[in-house]
């Protein structure tokens, strides 16, 4: 079973509410006010989003709801309409998807994004470009700086990969491998950039319930060992009421409650919009 966190969440005063242990230290991830229009329609408004530099939270809603949009604005893929993204105090407008990587974001997809047919080594390795980006002569010549970066890469691939005990797959083709390590294969590649935030995105979906225990004590091992901030989108109330310590609610591109796991468990208008309908989980 999923056990709950016991971590005392603090108020600030932008009325956001971070874990006891980031209260003297600034917001990883602070979001103000921000929202995007496509065409006529507004998919995303007023959003307002602050994460604590080692805080697990949780961002929910029914289908539909403007969740994935959200990720997708705080990596760059959208530019947004308005408002403010903030990462480790720095505005991110006008950057590209991988100047946003290198800032510090990673994330995963709800649909897995492997090359199946490369090595999950290889897959690993390219998301370590963030540290290792050869010059593209000494890749051509295979100077000595090639062979040393490429030790390097490797190096850090395994110590990745073993993190989740998954170094004797290293070898073997991504595609090739369950649909659960291939969750953890994406995991382990968004780590390779050194992030300061994660982003999963559905990170449990297709899980039974063994494995998604076993993802919940790997979200709270990769805080704890990382020391970054978590962000995820998740169907699977067990999973997000067990690990998250601070949880915001979209419903129609708004946010409309945020609070600690009891807290959102008992807010009529979560039940409401979302808890309530069983159709939605």
């Amino acid at each position: 079973m999923i056990r709950n966190n016991d971590v005392k969440m603090v108020p600030l005063p932008s009325n956001a509410i971070v874990p006891e242990r980031d209260v003297d230290k600034p917001p990883v991830l602070s979001v103000h006010q921000l929202g995007i229009d496509f065409g006529g329609l507004t998919a995303v408004d007023n959003f307002n989003f602050i994460i604590g530099r080692t805080e697990i939270g949780g961002l929910i809603g029914p289908n539909g709801a403007g969740k994935t949009t959200v990720f997708n604005l705080l990596t760059n893929v959208y530019q947004p309409t308005r408002g403010t993204i903030l990462l480790d105090g720095v505005n991110t407008a006008g950057k590209s998807v991988s100047q946003v990587s290198r800032m510090g974001i990673a994330r995963t997809f709800q649909n897995i994004r492997l090359f199946d047919r490369m090595s999950v080594i290889d897959n690993v390795k390219i998301g370590l470009h963030n540290r290792y980006d050869s010059k593209l002569l000494s890749s051509v010549l295979h100077t000595p700086g090639y062979f040393r970066h490429e030790k390097q890469a490797d190096e850090k691939a395994m110590e990745l990969l073993s993190f989740f005990d998954m170094q004797d797959y290293a070898s073997h083709d991504a595609g090739s491998l369950p649909y659960g390590a291939q969750r953890r294969i994406e995991i382990v590649r968004a780590l390779a950039t050194e992030p300061k935030v994660l982003l999963l995105d559905e990170p449990a979906a297709g899980m039974n319930p063994s494995e998604t225990e076993e993802l919940a004590e790997n979200i709270r091992r990769i805080r704890d060992t990382f020391g970054i901030a978590i962000v995820l989108i998740e169907h699977d109330m067990n999973l997000v009421m067990g690990v998250c310590e601070g949880i915001a609610v979209l419903n129609y591109g708004r946010i409309i409650a945020k609070g600690t796991p009891d807290e959102i468990k008992s807010n009529p208008d979560v039940i409401e919009a979302y808890l309530g309908k069983q159709g939605d989980r």
